[in-house]
């Protein structure tokens, strides 16, 4: 189901029920798993690996040459798991040598129009870009994160899993897991009640994670103090074992 078209190198290989459309460029060492589709005009660089049940919209560039001064060239890749839906004009650039060589998209994403995603980035599952949300290189983003329209990501930022951020937010620090944030400069706004309990997060670890949140970003209590100060039912939840793991290992510290 190749539009005559398109043009796809010699080596490129395809899985079953595989559409390509017109105008499309499929460059060499390229992997399109089965019952994925191509949109009209889409490019797919080198060295990209496509899973299954992908949705590349008209116009994207897929696996671009990472937009890097230090890149002269060298082999690197872009990977791709299963069943995301990429819209138009969308941008992700493999990796660079001088970091992980390869940039990685999790399974089951929605990257809407215009997004970019930088070189080097690790992007997990079950996440919303929504359209016009641009990540430099070298970024980490946690499953289920949901980033809203514009916003704007520093290079070597973590995003926790399960937060939010909301429009025209500007990230040049950490997020940590299930909070929601907003605005330029970010602040941390408070724990994404509403996105939790959607995906199934008890009530009871929803108020855990609203327990440490008050005392860690509303009142400022250091890390420590606050472990110290837990009760036994708020510290022994996994939740917030989470967010006091990532709170721990920041290197760029987070959004308070």
């Amino acid at each position: 189901m190749i539009d005559p078209t398109a043009l796809v190198a010699s080596d490129v290989k395809i899985g079953d029920n595989v559409r390509i459309d017109a105008y499309v460029t499929v460059e060499d060492d390229v992997e399109i798993g089965a019952d994925s589709h191509i949109g009209s005009h889409s490019v797919i660089r080198s060295h990209t690996r496509i899973g299954e049940g992908n949705r590349i919209h008209e116009f994207a560039v897929i696996g671009g040459e990472p937009q890097s001064i230090d890149y002269q060239g060298e082999v690197t890749k872009l990977t791709i798991g299963d069943n995301n839906i990429i819209r138009e004009f969308v941008t992700i650039s493999r990796g660079t040598a001088h970091d992980r060589r390869v940039t990685t998209i999790g399974n089951n994403n929605y990257l809407m129009a215009y997004v970019h995603i930088g070189h080097d980035c690790d992007i997990g599952d079950n996440c919303v870009f929504v359209n016009g949300t641009n990540i430099a290189g070298h970024v980490t983003v946690g499953h289920y994160a949901f980033l809203s329209g514009f916003t704007m990501i520093h290079q070597s930022c973590r995003i926790g899993m399960h937060c939010m951020s909301g429009i025209n937010t500007v990230l040049r620090q950490d997020v940590a897991p299930f909070v929601t944030v907003s605005g330029n400069p970010a602040r941390s706004v408070a724990i994404n009640s509403r996105g939790l309990s959607r995906r199934g997060i008890s009530q009871q670890s929803i108020t855990a994670l609203n327990r440490v949140f008050k005392a860690f970003f509303r009142k400022n209590i250091n890390l420590d103090k606050l472990v110290r100060t837990l009760d036994k039912e708020t510290a022994e939840d996994d939740c917030v074992q989470t967010l006091l793991d990532f709170l721990e290992s920041t290197e760029r510290g987070v959004v308070r």
